[in-house]
């Protein structure tokens, strides 16, 4: 018998060596030339500081070029119809498969859009309502409160043949579900008069309370006054009933002012177009605090905040409406699912409790469907992007993610890994931006960008294991064992701001007295109620600033000067040195290069390609006319004043003929948030998410309000900068300010004052206050898991 031969190893096969992707040459950005090979089919972790370039090279040059090339395969005629994705700044990019991108951004504020909508999960409890509700109301429509209930009838023209036209009747219905009074909002708005004018008072004797309206002289106030529609020297409250429907809801009008011609309109539609169609976080201060007052927002009293019509709420399947169903906490709603059994929807039932256990796996089930997506922190937003991928049987896809453990409880994001994790161990290469040690823990990979942050960042510090991380001593390795310690003494609170019987979403009735002139963190895991006690029962007024995580809202042409209100004293500094008007010195009113209107670069549109931006050439991406760039202030010109970094222009406006005091002030603080390195002129478009809430702190460091409140100001914030984070916090509370943060960081919560944690759960298992105290009472106690969790990062 013959013996067989030993198997020889089967040569290697030509599609085994794609295992990399290999960027060569990126510049995106502040990069400099980098050049990496990322492993396929595995944990990559890319860290740095804030600004090095991360999200440059994982975002704008690999996610973005696959995307584009992805676009590509379409006809000619199908890109028409797509985006235009211009090519990233970038030599060599091989080995790219399809990326999928579950990034930070914020869900859209439209308040017709819910968790629900945003996922399918509304969408098919709309059809299993209109298949099972009893009694039958009509087609998934009935129950949406995005679809309004339409009838229509009248003649219509068809047009047959070459000259054959006819008229027939026709007849149209569609039923919705959406409250008629609140239009599906669920909230109705009203404007509170009293805000706006004392009726006590003539508008000649200046009535208007409106920040801006209470000069005679003003434009507005004339054009009110000598409108012909009011007496102007009657007190408001004695109007006749035309005067007031003239002077508050009156239509457009042209008339003639002091021979000039306006448009008059009623007051109600002019202060909806002048202030309450901007964004809030735009405005300055004082005029946001008036928009605040003046306009209120009440639950809807026909629909009671459902947004749903009568006939929609009164179907319904076990003694549950669609409403009930999307107000429940979606793990309780999970379980009403699994407790239908009807055959002829089997499918659709499977595919709901498959996507309701996404949420409660995911650690978010203890939202309802119903919750405004614009009221989703940037982490539960992104969680929620990510549960229509876990299901997904797609496998050699390129997941990358945008910082997953922000807003993360430390006992939570244990659960984050363990799906990165899995996500990895289905075939896929897994990139993710982030800072938190537990989370570069798990890494196959690590890219480490740096060394420093803007132009002193962009080029790769160090490649290969945590193990060879933590030794390389690149700024990254030496603080990822950092440890905050606690405070031995803590400061005496000089009083207290008293909460009682707050019961805002899940809390009940807590009563908290929150210490003034301390650091107090408020902590637990996401979903106790933290944002509720601290946003929701803390009661607003002049002397307390929030700075929250609602997103700056900026095109290309806002940048850290234009935010701040940095360039208002810039612009009159050149102004009164060169003897000239302000407005010559901003590229988006005269001053601006008449080729690019002040954007500096000329954009192309190549209708189904991608399109182009060129440096302008007249202006040579300045941005100004070239006659302004004659006029200097301390030997430099408008746009190198602009391409200064914060650290440079500090020097420049502190001393020497330049010095402006104005100027100089924001300067500081824009430095004392740890912005040293931005550029005046930069895009807001092209910050990061830690970038742009440091960039609102420094806005509202100049707000006159004695108790601040700060929302997880360490997102975005690496190793390094969370002790200079914390630096910045005592000096505010040792200038006599009152500092409450809501917060994860275990550093942040060992350096506080006092500590009050909520919990012990999320939605309706947490609400209650489980500790007040010390940091040091809460390590000793480990009475809860926020305890637990301090103690073990303490003692490490």
């Amino acid at each position: 018998m013959a013996t067989r031969k030993s198997a020889q190893p089967p040569a290697p096969h030509g599609a085994d060596s794609h295992d990399v992707i290999r960027v060569h040459g990126a510049r995106e950005n502040n990069l400099k030339d980098v050049s990496i090979e990322i492993p396929k089919r595995r944990l990559t972790v890319f860290t740095g500081v804030s600004g090095s370039g991360k999200s440059s090279l994982v975002f704008n040059t690999i996610a973005a070029e696959s995307q584009r090339l992805i676009n590509e395969t379409y006809s000619t005629f199908v890109q028409g119809f797509m985006p235009t994705l211009a090519r990233p700044e970038v030599d060599v990019l091989e080995g790219l498969t399809t990326v999928i991108t579950v990034d930070q951004q914020r869900m859209g504020a439209d308040p017709r859009s819910t968790v629900g909508t945003a996922t399918d999960a509304h969408a098919m409890l709309r059809i299993l309502f209109s298949r099972l509700g009893k009694p039958h109301i009509g087609p998934p429509s009935a129950y949406s409160f995005n679809t309004a209930s339409v009838r229509a009838s009248g003649g219509i023209t068809v047009e047959r043949g070459a000259d054959k036209t006819r008229t027939v009747k026709a007849t149209f219905q569609r039923t919705g579900g959406m409250c008629t009074r609140c239009e599906g909002r669920g909230k109705v708005s009203d404007i509170d008069l009293t805000q706006l004018y004392d009726d006590s008072k003539s508008l000649s004797e200046g009535a208007f309370t409106i920040p801006g309206w209470k000069s005679d002289s003003q434009w507005t106030v004339q054009l009110y006054a000598q409108s012909g529609f009011v007496d102007p020297d009657k007190p408001i409250r004695r109007f006749t009933k035309k005067e007031m429907q003239a002077f508050l809801y009156g239509e457009p009008t042209k008339i003639k002012v002091n021979g000039i011609n306006l448009t008059y309109e009623g007051l109600i539609p002019k202060i909806q177009k002048s202030f309450l169609s901007k964004d809030k976080e735009a405005m300055q201060p004082h005029i946001r605090a008036f928009v605040e007052r003046a306009v209120t927002f009440t639950t809807c009293p026909e629909c009671d905040g459902t947004r749903l019509s009568e006939g929609a709420r009164s179907s319904k399947i076990k003694r549950i409406s669609i409403a009930d169903a999307c107000a429940m906490e979606i793990r309780d709603l999970a379980e009403w699912v699994r407790g239908l059994e009807e055959p002829s929807v089997a499918p659709l039932l499977e595919a709901l409790r498959r996507t309701l256990d996404s949420f409660v796996e995911i650690g978010l089930g203890y939202l309802s469907l119903d919750r405004p997506a614009g009221t989703l922190s940037g982490g539960e937003a992104q969680r929620v992007k990510m549960i229509r991928h876990l299901g997904s049987s797609l496998t050699d896809v390129t997941y990358v993610f945008d910082e997953p453990t922000i807003g993360l409880h430390p006992h939570d994001i244990q659960r984050m890994n363990d799906l990165l994790l899995r996500l990895r161990d289905k075939g896929n290469t897994v990139l993710v931006v982030e800072h938190k040690p537990e989370a570069i823990a798990i890494a196959d990979h690590v890219v480490d960008l740096g060394p420093g942050a803007g132009t002193g960042g962009g080029t790769v510090c160090f490649e290969g294991t945590v193990a060879g991380l933590r030794a390389g001593g690149t700024i990254t390795g030496r603080h990822l064992d950092d440890r905050a310690s606690l405070k031995e003494t803590v400061r005496t609170p000089s009083g207290a701001l008293e909460i009682r019987g707050a019961t805002a979403n899940n809390l009940r009735d807590v009563d908290v007295d929150i210490p003034l002139g301390a650091l107090v963190v408020v902590t637990g895991v996401a979903g106790s109620g933290k944002s509720s006690l601290v946003h929701g029962s803390i009661p607003a007024g002049e002397t307390v600033v929030s700075v929250d995580q609602t997103p700056i809202r900026g095109s290309r042409r806002s940048n850290p000067a234009t935010y701040t209100g940095l360039l208002e004293p810039i612009r009159k500094a050149f102004a009164k040195e060169n003897g000239v008007k302000p407005a010559l010195f901003s590229a988006n009113s005269e001053g601006a290069c008449p080729t690019c209107n002040g954007a500096g670069v000329i954009y192309t549109d190549l209708a189904m390609m991608a399109g182009v931006a060129t440096p302008c050439e007249d202006c040579e991406g300045k941005r100004f006319q070239a006659e302004v760039l004659e006029f200097k202030l301390g030997g430099r010109d408008i746009s190198e004043v602009l391409a200064m970094s914060v650290a440079e222009a500090v020097e420049f406006f502190g001393e020497g003929e330049a010095r402006t005091p104005a100027a100089h002030k924001i300067l500081e603080r824009l430095s004392d948030v740890g912005l040293g390195y931005l550029t005046l002129g930069q895009p807001l478009t092209t910050l990061s998410g830690g970038e742009r809430q440091r960039l609102k702190l420094a806005t509202h460091m100049a707000d006159k309000g004695g108790v601040y409140v700060l929302d997880e100001p360490t997102t975005g914030l690496h190793l390094a900068d969370v002790e200079q984070l914390l630096g910045l916090l005592d000096r505010l509370v040792d200038s006599g300010k009152s500092v409450i943060v809501i917060e994860h960081h275990q550093a942040v919560m060992a350096h506080a004052d006092w500590i009050i944690d909520l919990g012990p759960g999320a939605g309706h298992d947490g609400g209650k206050v489980v500790f007040e105290g010390t940091p040091a009472k809460l390590v000793a106690d480990r009475s809860t898991l926020t305890g637990e969790h301090l103690a073990a990062y303490v003692g490490g």
